[in-house]
């Protein structure tokens, strides 16, 4: 049954918006998740269901330490991920395993960011529903990639790291902006090109038509974090540029922002200067 058909409706045929996102959210199953995703989408975007995003408060969000992910892959620390890379078929398919489970945990990422965060506008929950379509879209290409390989979502030991970020920010919308969209999906925009580049250079052209669309969708998420990041700290009369840097140092000190992609960064709404500030805490952390 479609994931809005399984809830309670509320009063005056009012479905809310948390419930359903929730629903979404532990969804085990990739397939079934999807579908829901883009079940709830529609339905948000339509008059076919009225979704309300009323009377509740970030209190009533519950911790969710694990959510709705299929029993494989097997999560393991990050130094035990098997090694990836080009020049054979076998580590290529390994590296296109580690971005089809980031994309699968980037489903739940926006879902998350829709069900945790309450009291935002409602273009808010517009972009991170449309957000969580598009990043459905990514796996189910990168699968059906894996799938004309002999191979599936699953097969390979992953590790849990974006989630772990996701707990980690799970008590504040603004800290959520600032270090999921702004530090690690922005890292996606720095690294994907180089990637895409290897691809052409071994015929791989069906991965190099998926990472182009990637690329492309990434650059509109990052710009919504920037944006809603910029929005809050405007909301909450502090200084982005100062806030941003005393995130990183407390939760993110090691990060590295080497060999940035300034075009897409500056497409993706981050300014010269917060590039420049990038750059030299790079510097500073070598």
């Amino acid at each position: 049954m479609p994931v809005i058909g399984r809830l309670a409706v509320m009063n005056n045929n009012e479905i809310n918006l948390f419930d359903a996102a929730l629903s979404c959210l532990l969804i085990k199953q990739p397939e079934d998740k999807i579908q829901a995703v883009r079940e709830l989408n529609e339905n948000w975007l339509s008059d076919r269901q009225c979704l309300s995003i009323s009377d509740l408060h970030i209190a009533d969000a519950q911790l969710i330490a694990i959510p709705g992910r299929p029993d494989r892959p097997k999560l393991v620390d990050p130094r035990e991920v098997p090694k990836r890379g080009f020049n054979s078929e076998s580590a290529r398919i390994k590296l296109v395993h580690a971005i089809t489970h980031i994309e699968f945990n980037a489903i739940n990422l926006a879902l998350d960011a829709v069900y945790r965060f309450r009291g935002m506008p409602k273009q808010y929950y517009t972009d991170w529903l449309n957000i969580a379509v598009e990043e459905a879209l990514h796996f189910s290409l990168l699968e059906n990639y894996l799938k004309s390989k002999g191979s599936f979502y699953g097969a390979c030991d992953s590790h849990n790291g974006l989630w772990e970020m996701a707990v980690k920010t799970d008590h504040d919308v603004l800290v959520r902006m600032a270090l999921v969209p702004r530090v690690l999906e922005a890292r996606g925009l720095d690294v994907t090109p180089g990637m895409i580049k290897k691809f052409e250079s071994i015929g791989e052209s069906e991965l190099v038509d998926v990472m182009n669309i990637i690329q492309r969708d990434e650059i509109g998420h990052v710009e919504r974090g920037n944006y809603w990041f910029n929005n809050l700290c405007q909301q909450r009369s502090i200084s982005p540029s100062e806030t941003f840097h005393q995130l990183l140092d407390e939760y993110m000190e090691e990060s590295m922002f080497d060999s940035l992609n300034q075009e897409a960064r500056i497409a993706a709404g981050f300014s010269k200067q917060e590039l420049i500030e990038l750059a030299a805490r790079n510097r500073h952390t070598i």
